[in-house]
């Protein structure tokens, strides 16, 4: 990390560690969700919730960031940075919404793996915001972000393949892959993340 001759604002820190452990718990209800015996109603109103502290926590970000006249790493990245997890919770808590509107049951099995990839994601991204004061070891988080999203683009590629196969209804493929572009996009927004974290290590080192 590289010498600062002048002080900076440390209270960022805590507040993306706070979306991002909020991200933690949204995946493992989601992972809840997942279940057709599992009472998605209550689930879905527990991730919103945790939509809505999490729009709480970029607010606060933001508000910070207009108020704020030593920052700990460039603006732009700071606003990036906490939009992108934002987006994350945004994507899963819509996955959610939408299974409940249109009255899923069963889910395919592809999207327990699915969701799966955004725990671990999720695990991994909120151990690099404990890191991101230090800069210590983040190329690690870049690495496996990446290498998770791209292993989820496997899986949602075959997800695709299978709901296109012909087994279910027309319909019920439409209704399945608005779920699975949701939970997709929840893991392209991680891959976001990490090239945020990515771009700020660069510009620090």
């Amino acid at each position: 990390m590289r010498l600062r001759l002048t002080p900076r604002d440390d209270r960022f820190f805590p507040m993306f560690v706070e979306a991002a452990q909020n991200l933690v718990s949204a995946t493992e209800l989601m992972g809840e969700f997942l279940h057709v015996s599992s009472n998605r109603d209550k689930l879905a109103v527990q991730l919103r919730e945790h939509e809505h502290a999490g729009d709480a926590v970029t607010h606060r970000v933001i508000h910070e960031l207009n108020s704020t006249f030593v920052t700990p790493f460039d603006r732009e990245d700071i606003y990036q940075l906490i939009t992108q997890l934002d987006d994350v919770m945004d994507a899963i808590e819509a996955a959610a919404d939408f299974a409940v509107l249109v009255e899923l049951e069963t889910l395919p099995a592809e999207m327990g793996r699915q969701v799966d990839l955004l725990q671990r994601a999720a695990r991994c991204t909120v151990a690099a915001m404990g890191r991101l004061a230090t800069m210590d070891d983040l190329a690690s988080f870049w690495i496996e972000i990446n290498r998770l999203e791209n292993e989820a683009d496997q899986v949602y590629r075959g997800l695709l393949s299978r709901l296109f196969s012909g087994t279910y209804e027309a319909l019920t493929v439409l209704k399945l892959k608005q779920v699975a572009d949701d939970l997709e996009e929840a893991a392209d927004a991680f891959e976001h993340v990490a090239n945020v974290v990515q771009t700020i290590a660069v510009k620090e080192s």
